[in-house]
């Protein structure tokens, strides 16, 4: 069930990347803040509705324990979840959210270099075949390549006015995705050593959403405090226009839930599978946002579509195998 459980979250991210867009307000400098609310609030819900459900029960001492634990993580996480809806500001969907995701390359390799420190790597890799093999390289190049084709892209468009271009601050509003990919590589790859089972910290999938959800509703309430704070105005994140941010913070959460499942099960070709998810915010935000794209772009999106169809196969035929 990983196959489906990372696909389910691949398209409940992308589309939460589209609705961060036409939730974010580049005039709105708090903008980036509004939505860390509107995220902290869903998670935070949902935290509390799945906590009875978690390995260590509600008990405050254990889950004081775990939250320490998986608090590199979570920060990580959340510090570069904030930083890209900062970089939303100053450029579009199908700019940011492939180079923000090479992190899922990034975070496979840091996972292989971690289960050979340890002495797993042989018994994680039996688990995959060639095929798998083939699919995840083709979804690496093709996120990579793309992000390197926007990088040229934001060359290209240095010499326009600012008011033309689509990065609207020139390369280096390139930081915000950087930066993003730093903080993810770091919990995605912390995320599938936590959730194995082997040598992880023995963290169950619920925990781990739990953890996470009430991490972020303490940052979503620290957001709404400065936001009262620094504008003395009272955040209502219900109001009519925040709706888009809700939708947003929605989709994130339900992509989480079966990202962490698909993470527990194959790490290792779970992380740039989901990563992918760029390819989504792509197409949706050329069809929804009509933002325009050029061959490369269509090429690599290509290559991740085939990249995934050959995981889905392998899959497929494996659990054939099985039964």
């Amino acid at each position: 069930m990983w196959f489906v459980f990372a696909l389910i979250a691949t398209l409940g991210w992308g589309c939460a990347d589209l609705f961060y867009k036409k939730g974010t307000d580049a005039d709105d400098r708090y903008s980036h803040l509004k939505i860390a609310v509107w995220v902290g609030l869903v998670m935070g819900v949902c935290a509390c509705a799945l906590l009875p459900f978690a390995e260590s029960g509600v008990s405050v001492r254990a889950l004081a324990v775990n939250a320490v634990r998986y608090a590199p993580a979570s920060l990580c996480y959340i510090l570069s979840m904030v930083i890209g809806y900062a970089g939303l500001r100053y450029l579009e969907i199908s700019i940011i959210s492939p180079v923000q995701n090479a992190s899922g390359a990034l975070s496979t390799v840091a996972m292989c270099l971690y289960f050979l420190a340890v002495g797993r790597i042989s018994s994680v890799l039996e688990e995959y075949s060639a095929m798998d093999l083939v699919g995840t390289v083709l979804i690496v190049a093709g996120v990579i390549l793309l992000a390197v084709v926007e990088q040229r892209l934001a060359r290209a468009e240095a010499p326009l006015p600012k008011e033309e271009r689509k990065y609207r601050f020139g390369a280096l509003a390139l930081l915000f995705p950087l930066l993003y990919c730093v903080f993810d590589t770091i919990g995605t790859a912390a995320d599938g050593v936590i959730l194995d089972e082997e040598t992880g910290l023995g963290l169950g999938e619920i925990d781990v959403l739990v953890l996470y959800g009430l991490t972020f509703l303490l940052m979503g309430a620290a957001a709404w405090l400065f936001l009262l704070i620094k504008t003395r105005k009272v955040y209502n994140p219900f109001a009519k226009h925040e709706r888009p941010k809700g939708v947003a913070a929605c989709a994130e959460e339900f992509g989480q839930f079966f990202y962490v499942y698909a993470m527990a099960t194959r790490p290792l070709v779970a992380a740039p599978m989901i990563a992918s998810y760029c390819i989504v915010s792509v197409i949706l935000s050329r069809i929804f946002l009509k933002e325009k794209l050029k061959a490369s772009q269509y090429a690599c999106v290509a290559a991740v579509i085939i990249g995934i169809v050959l995981l889905g196969i392998s899959e497929g035929l494996s659990e054939a195998g099985e039964a």
